[in-house]
């Protein structure tokens, strides 16, 4: 009977134990806070804007090309330059949400895959009719072959001229950099027209806290896209944290040689300013990831975070507008913005995910 009772006890225990730890999980998976209300500022003042922002820009662009390729003159050339800056600025705020329709149609992987294979935009110029939509060509299309086609393909701005004026070629040449802003402005409008007509709604209900839920799902792209598109894409990569020796060539904008660090900071900023919830078109602040983590009391994250970036923004600013002059003449520069960068990585992948109680759900294989 004794016996009987004590084993009793012990099953009683166990029960009430294990129920207090499935409260315990319950309220990590559920807790109160709006996610919708987050989910919706960043859609309807962030993503959305970015996306019309870039598009408008991309508009600029492919006018620009038609003035230059109807009279390719130096001051055509130099106002498409412009406006393709400008657009490639703007990029830099919407790179980071592969979601949805340019998760789809594997948007990013036509507009920024970079170094760009000059040898392949050749062989397409040449051919006069190739697949641009190819993933064979993604390294031939998108802000870094326009970067070659009005940078790279001669060695002086009159040399360019001729080679949309005088070259055997010169018809094709126009062909091409004609279909790839084309092309540009129709993957751009494609993806910003599932936006504003189903996908804001589907994303901004994919509220729960599952592995598959979209709300986890972009928590993740997000840190994502910080830990290898600016980290290690930017900075990491062609500084040489990956390889045996530096990589200038795989510096982003390589041929322009003048505004990589201007696109590294264009690129910090959306960071950041998605983190805190910044409006794309005013300075307002709303609902994001650090009021998400003030709820959860973790305040003290927040600051850290915030910090950090403005350390590594501090880092980048010390570097020449070139990357890769500054790779070949002071190399250790580099680096150091790199290892400031680093930093935030643990915060966001570790900490941050862990207030948020989510899972990493991508490999990491770059040996950080």
């Amino acid at each position: 009977m004794l016996k009987n009772i004590s084993l009793l006890i012990i099953v009683l225990i166990i029960v009430i134990s294990c129920s207090k730890d499935d409260d315990t999980s319950g309220s990590q998976n559920n807790d109160d806070f709006n996610r919708e209300a987050m989910l919706s500022n960043i859609a309807d003042n962030i993503i959305i804007p970015s996306y019309q922002d870039l598009n408008t820009k991309l508009g600029v662009l492919v006018s620009t090309k038609d003035d230059f390729i109807t009279d390719p003159n130096l001051e055509n050339l130099s106002s498409l330059r412009t406006s393709w800056l400008n657009a490639y600025k703007s990029w830099q705020f919407v790179e980071m949400f592969n979601i949805g329709k340019a998760e789809e149609i594997s948007y990013h992987f036509q507009m920024n895959i970079y170094p760009t294979n000059d040898d392949d935009i050749k062989n397409n110029i040449a051919l006069g009719d190739a697949d641009l939509e190819h993933p064979n060509n993604n390294d031939a299309v998108g802000f870094p072959a326009l970067d070659y086609m009005l940078y790279g393909i001669e060695n002086t701005d009159f040399a360019i001229i001729e080679k949309y004026t005088s070259d055997p070629e010169s018809e094709n040449h126009k062909a091409y950099l004609s279909d790839l802003t084309i092309q540009m402005k129709s993957l751009t409008e494609s993806v910003l027209n599932d936006w504003t007509s189903s996908y804001r709604s589907i994303f901004i209900n994919s509220t729960s806290n599952t592995a598959t839920s979209g709300f986890n799902q972009f928590v993740n792209d997000y840190i994502y896209y910080y830990e290898k598109g600016l980290r290690a894409n930017k900075i990491g990569i062609p500084a040489g944290n990956f390889s045996s020796s530096p990589l200038p060539n795989k510096v982003e904008a390589f041929y322009n040689k003048e505004i990589s660090k201007i696109l590294a900071l264009e690129a910090l900023s959306a960071v950041q300013n998605l983190f805190n919830g910044k409006s794309y078109n005013t300075n307002s602040l709303d609902s994001s990831f650090s009021d998400y983590l003030i709820y959860l009391n973790r305040s003290d994250l927040v600051t850290l975070i915030n910090d950090k970036l403005d350390l590594a923004r501090e880092k980048i600013n010390l570097l020449d507008d070139d990357f890769f002059t500054q790779i070949n003449e002071d190399n250790t520069k580099m680096t150091n913005a790199y290892d400031a960068l680093q930093t935030v990585v643990v915060l966001l992948k570790v900490d941050m995910l862990q207030a948020f109680n989510i899972s990493v759900d991508y490999v990491d294989a770059d040996g950080d």
